[in-house]
């Protein structure tokens, strides 16, 4: 006679990887939410030391966040 034994693993539910999906989303847009506002506090003579036009600062703050 012969016998199984086989043991199931545990697998990340799809509901998991939906749930660390949507943390790690709303991470980054919390990351993006604050590097907006440090680069809208400074003054323009030290956005203007740092080569930065204050025009410019969303599209860094989402490079800065998201990569390019």
């Amino acid at each position: 006679m012969a016998y199984v034994n086989s043991a199931a693993y545990a697998q990340p539910s799809r509901l998991a990887g939906l749930y660390a999906s949507l943390m790690g989303a709303l991470a980054r847009r919390r990351l993006y939410n604050e590097t907006l506002a440090e680069l809208r506090q400074l003054s323009d003579r030290d956005l203007a030391d740092l080569g930065i036009s204050r025009f410019s600062i969303t599209e860094l703050a989402h490079e800065a966040t998201y990569g390019k």
